[in-house]
């Protein structure tokens, strides 16, 4: 069962880069246990919130705040872990190198959490005897399997995940959208996502927010959106949404 905690904070975000203002009041939030997914067109500002969640971007105005602190704060703790859309493993590497190096990172010196990581980013990624091999030799979808368990293998509070399956074939879509649900239900984490794919996310996720132009347009459950604009599915509730804003 999801519990009622509130780990992610979000109102009235907004940010600027120069002159321009990419988001214009975004607001939503999260609950422990959940996987809750931002959906919206590319350009929506998704990215941009969830480096600003993970701590990245530091500049903005309006309230953010994670497990009840900052994302800077969080973040210094441990509590967040984050995979870009365009992040890979490295090539030179094999799989069990690479799950190595960042275990080694994260445990700070602690030989027995360095194993432990080691040995949970394994079951994650699901790779079999290929995780011996050289990043360079995996398809994609290995790689993004393995990118993923380096970014959940601390169970940390919140995990953000941006675009976890973009340019994915069907068959290592499906495995990736797998991994994430499990580790949420095993570990208790938290896990934040963005994806343009919202039939994806209709599955995928206990709740979304969909945004466009940098401003959130409604928050809930996918059924709940879907009735309350009187369609299909979470696709045609967000066509319809935006139609009904822009007039």
């Amino acid at each position: 069962m999801i519990k009622t905690e509130t780990i992610v904070d979000v109102t009235d975000l907004r940010k600027r880069f120069g002159q321009r203002e990419i988001l214009k009041g975004i607001n939503f939030n999260v609950f422990s246990g959940e996987v809750f997914g931002i959906v919206g067109p590319n350009g929506a500002g998704k990215t941009t919130t969830l480096r600003i969640l993970s701590g990245i971007i530091r500049s903005f105005e309006g309230k953010v705040e994670v497990a009840g602190m900052t994302p800077q704060k969080a973040r210094e703790s441990g509590l967040i872990s984050y995979m870009p859309e365009d992040t890979f493993p490295y090539d030179r590497l094999t799989g069990i190198e690479n799950l190595r190096f960042y275990a080694e990172l994260y445990a700070r010196g602690d030989k027995r959490k360095v194993n432990e990581y080691v040995d949970t980013a394994i079951k994650i990624a699901d790779l079999g005897d290929r995780i011996q091999d050289k990043a360079s030799e995996y398809s994609r979808g290995m790689k993004r399997r393995l990118i993923i368990a380096r970014t959940l293998m601390t169970s940390p509070k919140l995990a953000i995940l941006d675009e976890p399956t973009s340019a994915l074939d069907v068959e290592s879509a499906i495995n990736v959208r797998h991994k994430i649900t499990d580790i949420a239900k095993e570990k208790g984490v938290t896990v934040l996502l963005s994806s343009h794919n919202m039939l994806e996310v209709e599955y995928l996720c206990n709740r979304v927010v969909m945004i466009e132009g940098g401003r959130s347009l409604m928050e809930g459950t996918p059924k709940e959106l879907v009735d309350k604009m009187g369609v299909q599915n979470l696709e045609e509730a967000f066509i319809k949404m935006t139609r009904l804003t822009q007039t």
